[in-house]
């Protein structure tokens, strides 16, 4: 009797082992989206940052800007790691940065040099004086090409959009009599470990004036990011897109449902499409910041159907996540539970959570 059991242990333990042995191993890289909340230095710029300097409002002091430096480098470190993936984000879309010489203090930081960055940023026609940019680890992408859209919109775009309901109005034939100076769209494309990928930034506009007054600019937003997909899948009908920002917009506004076309489930993406796996974290209440005390999730990134396919001897998207680690959160006072952000009384890190998603590829 002793005999079998033994050879049953046996038995049992090499299927363990012969099943581990089967495992498929894979390459992770995180890429992640976070809105660095008025990264500002102390230099008075020719743009609109006066209340960024040291007597202007914010007494934003050297002190505080290096503060500010390291808190950000922290989190950006931290993203997406865990047991399993310990290596910082491959790529970083960030916003609300002033100009390129923050983002050059900000790789130089101790916690992110061994990610040897490299920067893509345009100055952009913003009134706040904040721009759009991607961070990228140089030993695993090589950009090809890079440019920076602008979006351009009417302020009365509300009366235009009227007018487009009576007759046909394209964005191509809309006169321009009192444009709304806001950020660019970055798009970058280039070779991750030799694959080509495109990643699109954004920063659309914000809801000043109220939502829904304010919405057709973000639905122009939009239209102009679909506008961009379409033109690289007619380049590479299975062009790898990723788009990510601060959209001002929920996945469930027209902006996002309509203008990109973002879908929910997977089963729903059809060839051309995007997926936006944030919808569905949105839906269970999860958030990256809270408008007007209303938990949301207005930071997101979109995948192109390319990027879902149940085929990962190329990079696939695999799950997603919001970066809310406790140090990230207020924890006392009439904002607990918000994302920690700057104070007179303390240098925080944003109004905003970090979002991230994971793409993988077998390993060979």
């Amino acid at each position: 009797m002793r005999i079998f059991k033994n050879i049953a242990f046996f038995v049992v333990l090499f299927s363990m082992l012969s099943s581990f042995a089967q495992q498929k191993k894979f390459i992770v890289h995180t890429v992640a989206f976070y809105n660095f909340e008025n990264l500002f230095d102390t230099i008075n710029n020719p743009n609109n940052d006066e209340e960024w300097l040291p007597n202007g409002d914010q007494n934003w002091t050297s002190r505080k800007y290096r503060q500010k430096l390291v808190n950000l480098s922290r989190v950006i470190s931290e993203i997406g790691t865990n047991d399993q993936q310990k290596e910082m984000p491959v790529f970083i879309g960030g916003v609300e940065i002033e100009n390129r010489g923050v983002l050059e203090d900000l790789v130089k930081q101790p916690k992110l040099t061994a990610g040897n960055y490299g920067i893509v940023h345009f100055d952009s026609p913003d009134k706040r004086g904040i721009d759009v940019a991607l961070l990228y680890q140089k030993k695993h992408f090589k950009p090809t090409s890079f440019i920076n859209i602008p979006l351009i919109v009417d302020k009365n775009q509300a009366k235009v959009k009227q007018k487009a309901e009576n007759e046909e109005v394209t964005d191509d034939k809309i006169e321009i009599t009192d444009r709304l100076y806001t950020r660019d769209i970055l798009l970058v494309t280039g070779l991750l470990d030799g694959e080509e990928i495109s990643i699109m930034v954004n920063h659309w506009p914000s809801r000043s004036g109220g939502e829904k007054k304010s919405s057709p600019f973000r639905e122009a937003a939009g239209r102009l990011n679909r506008k961009i997909m379409d033109s690289l899948f007619k380049i590479n009908p299975n062009a790898k897109i990723i788009t990510m920002g601060d959209y001002n917009d929920g996945s469930y506004n027209k902006s996002i449902k309509f203008g990109i076309g973002a879908k929910m489930k997977k089963a729903e993406v059809q060839k051309f499409d995007i997926y936006n796996p944030f919808e569905q974290m949105a839906k269970e209440g999860h958030a990256t910041l809270f408008y007007r005390d209303s938990p949301d999730i207005f930071d997101q990134i979109m995948v192109s159907e390319s990027l879902i396919r149940e085929d990962y001897s190329t990079f696939k998207y695999w799950k997603a996540g919001i970066f809310n680690r406790a140090y990230l959160i207020q924890t006392d006072g009439q904002y607990k539970g918000y994302p920690l952000r700057h104070s007179a009384n303390e240098i925080g890190y944003s109004d905003h959570f970090p979002v991230y998603i994971y793409l993988i590829k077998e390993k060979k």
